[in-house]
């Protein structure tokens, strides 16, 4: 690889891990005072804006077939409405930390989705799967003891959850062809229903003085901008220029960067056994990424699914 591509390799990578690592402490700073399914919302819809203004400077048809564009709408609500929705409000009650541990167990319920439908699954990926739920299961039981924190984890399995549904069934889908097309589709079809259930919520009651502080404003902004459409643009890259074995490595790299973050800046301080939890997720999920990404090739370019979409069994962290 000559010199000027091993930097865009890895200034694409290290934007990946930053980013979609840091969006946990990001969300944690915007629904101190934001409401949190509004937050969400706006995020998406504002990000969908710029992704579709970029499409257009760049010449990209936003028209599709509407059976494509609904498709990719219904994935959004999988992945966003449902799935990082759903890590907005979780995050109003448990750590940042903690949100990215359970997130970063995706890949590890995705390998169990796969063995129910009856897919191959290498022995050790799924020895690997197994293990990594342990290490779940110590990172949300000493939480469940009731109260506020149970029910933030509860909430924050549930968007997990979404987010590994709606990822499995997006590979069966036929969704707009153009990677970025296809993704603003998404980000507005999820954007759109988390404004409606804020609205419903009694949300919009909530946007007072007291909940726009600029701490709060400028992590949303960032969200927006840099963790949805930045963060976007450096992983649908990757997918098309470097080996998926290297794409796939942010998926135990961005829960330790949100650790990282968390502890320093948030003071955060995770139990042994929530740290014990998240070792062992890590570990899992770089054994399953080494297993099912042994290749030195690029990934494939995207063709009928979004460029969040990682070959096989894995997708874009749920925060991004």
């Amino acid at each position: 690889m000559r010199g000027s591509s091993r930097l865009q390799l890895w200034t694409a990578l290290w934007i990946v891990y930053l980013v979609w690592g840091s969006t946990y402490l990001g969300i944690k700073v915007a629904v101190r005072t934001l409401p949190p399914l509004l937050t969400a919302g706006t995020r998406f819809l504002a990000a969908a804006g710029i992704l579709a203004l970029i499409a257009l400077v760049t010449r990209r048809s936003l028209r599709v077939p509407p059976r494509e564009a609904l498709a990719a709408a219904g994935i959004g609500v999988a992945l966003l409405t449902l799935g990082v929705g759903l890590v907005h409000v979780a995050e109003t009650r448990i750590d940042s930390s903690v949100a990215a541990m359970i997130a970063g167990s995706v890949p590890l319920q995705i390998v169990l989705l796969r063995r129910l439908v009856g897919e191959r699954v290498p022995h050790a990926t799924a020895i690997a799967a197994l293990v990594g739920l342990v290490g779940l299961a110590l990172v949300v039981g000493p939480g469940f003891g009731g109260g506020s924190e149970a029910v933030g984890l509860l909430v924050m399995l549930c968007a997990s959850v979404s987010w590994s549904l709606g990822s499995f069934a997006s590979r069966s889908l036929r969704l707009p062809r153009d990677a970025l097309v296809a993704s603003t589709y998404e980000m507005l079809g999820g954007g759109a229903v988390l404004v409606v259930a804020a609205s419903l919520a009694g949300e919009l009651g909530d946007l007072d003085g007291d909940a726009l502080q600029p701490g709060p404003l400028a992590a949303w902004a960032y969200l927006a901008i840099v963790g949805s459409v930045i963060g976007f643009s450096a992983y649908s890259w990757l997918l098309g220029n470097a080996p998926i074995s290297q794409v796939v490595t942010h998926q135990y790299v961005n829960p330790l960067v949100a650790v990282v973050l968390g502890a320093l800046i948030l003071d955060e301080r995770p139990g042994p056994a929530t740290l014990a939890g998240a070792a062992l997720i890590v570990g899992a999920v770089a054994v399953t990424a080494s297993r099912e990404g042994r290749t030195d090739a690029p990934a494939p370019k995207p063709t009928s699914r979004p460029a969040s979409v990682a070959p096989r069994e894995t997708r874009a962290d749920p925060t991004g």
